[in-house]
């Protein structure tokens, strides 16, 4: 795959669940975490670049691409942030690291966070990108919201609502409704392997279950940390774009403060999409945060 020369490409069991991943480069351990509703293939324009600073670990999220798609369960703990940040930490402990840094964008940052918290003694640097906390997206949501975001609120709806309405054509609802098209601008190979991957009906319901996890169980687990004082440790990098609606209707670098104690960060330019739309500072400011510079 064009971006990952050198890579290794495997499917690795941790757990109950079955992750695929690539990893390669050498040099400190950095886990890289995808958004939605992609894979592991949306750092591709980063990866080599990376690798050669870093031990680069890009693994597929249980739910999307190729990793295991777990049955779901009422309480959509089986696709809640916490899980999936206990899959990435099995995975990086078995591939010997037990301290590594993690940058993660949309729901990868999510996961990545979630991480922070749960395992701070796991996380040395911590990047996230495009987004602020799932409790703080839920509490201010508003009419803005509502009507930019409303991919969060209908994903979130019981089953099977929005996998019946995004099984009559996935193309169209998550390429073509959303972001504008965004995602259809990319190299065929990696349109193709986007494209296969949600025409997966097990991927589309992965994917509303991921969304019904954020509006409940994983919401909740921000509320409680917050409620008990929990903050994130490590360092902290955010980046967003910088004319998108993370830095329109927030300001992330205030936001996140309130969650971690050294956060530093900037927006960027181009669309949510950063390692894909701006892959040249997301680039320079990966490698500059997460060597310590």
């Amino acid at each position: 795959m064009p971006g990952f020369d050198g890579y290794e490409l495997d499917l690795i069991t941790v757990g109950e669940q079955t992750l695929r991943v690539r990893y390669g480069g050498s040099g400190p351990p950095l886990l890289l975490l995808h958004g939605y509703p992609q894979t592991h293939l949306c750092w591709r324009a980063v990866a080599a670049d990376l690798a050669r600073d870093f031990t680069v670990i890009a693994p597929d999220l249980r739910g999307y691409g190729g990793s295991g798609k777990p049955p779901a369960d009422a309480e959509h703990h089986a696709y809640s942030k916490r899980a999936m940040a206990a899959d990435v930490l099995a995975l990086m402990a078995h591939l010997g690291h037990d301290r590594f840094d993690v940058a993660g964008h949309d729901r990868g940052g999510r996961v990545g966070y979630r991480l922070a918290l749960d395992s701070p003694q796991a996380v040395r640097r911590l990047t996230v990108l495009d987004i602020v906390p799932t409790g703080e997206v839920w509490a201010r949501a508003d009419d803005r919201f509502a009507l930019t975001y409303w991919h969060w609120t209908l994903l979130a709806q019981p089953y099977p609502v929005p996998e019946i309405m995004i099984a009559r054509d996935p193309d169209w609802f998550f390429f073509d409704i959303q972001f504008g098209g965004a995602l259809r601008d990319r190299d065929e190979a990696t349109f193709a392997e986007y494209s296969r991957a949600v025409s997966d009906p097990a991927v589309i319901t992965a994917i509303c279950e991921d969304y019904r996890a954020g509006a409940t169980t994983d919401r909740a687990a921000d509320d409680a940390d917050r409620a008990a004082g929990r903050r994130i440790t490590c360092p902290v990098q955010v980046l967003w774009s910088a004319k998108g609606p993370v830095g329109a209707w927030y300001d992330p670098l205030a936001v996140w403060r309130e969650w971690a104690d050294d956060v530093t960060g900037a927006g960027l330019d181009g669309g949510h999409f950063l390692p894909e739309d701006n892959p040249a500072q997301t680039l320079e400011a990966l490698r500059r945060f997460h060597s310590g510079r």
